[in-house]
């Protein structure tokens, strides 16, 4: 039987982060998809439905906590955990991104060295509810 991987939507406006956290996740052993705005993100989970949402909180136009909001306001995408990824690390930042629906907050610069197996966990998260 193949071995099937596990697909995140990495959701950033930044084209050097997205460019990092993309070649991290590859060679973490994930199919990454890409989108640079919370519009294009909604419709790439309708169509791609990936395992996991990697969401950044301050996009151009709608803001990733919207966003999420949306997803999770939606009986199809409901169940597809989001997580936060932002440079946003005030007192408060976390709690907001986990009231609209986050499953965790990974906060940037991400730790390289983990940042694969961070998502990893929070797909086994999912997969053990």
């Amino acid at each position: 039987m193949p071995f099937i991987k596990n697909t995140v939507l990495l959701v950033d406006d930044n084209a050097m982060n997205m460019q990092l956290q993309s070649d991290l996740l590859e060679l973490g052993g994930f199919r990454v998809l890409n989108a640079v705005t919370a519009e294009d993100a909604l419709d790439r989970v309708h169509i791609d439905r990936p395992d996991i949402v990697l969401m950044d909180v301050s996009l151009p136009g709608m803001d990733g906590l919207t966003a999420t909001r949306l997803l999770k306001n939606d009986s199809r995408t409901a169940a597809i955990p989001v997580v936060a990824l932002t440079a946003q690390a005030m007192a408060g930042d976390k709690e907001q991104a986990l009231s609209a629906g986050c499953v965790g907050y990974i906060v940037k610069p991400i730790d390289t060295r983990r940042f694969a197996q961070t998502v990893r966990d929070y797909i086994n998260i999912r997969n053990t509810k």
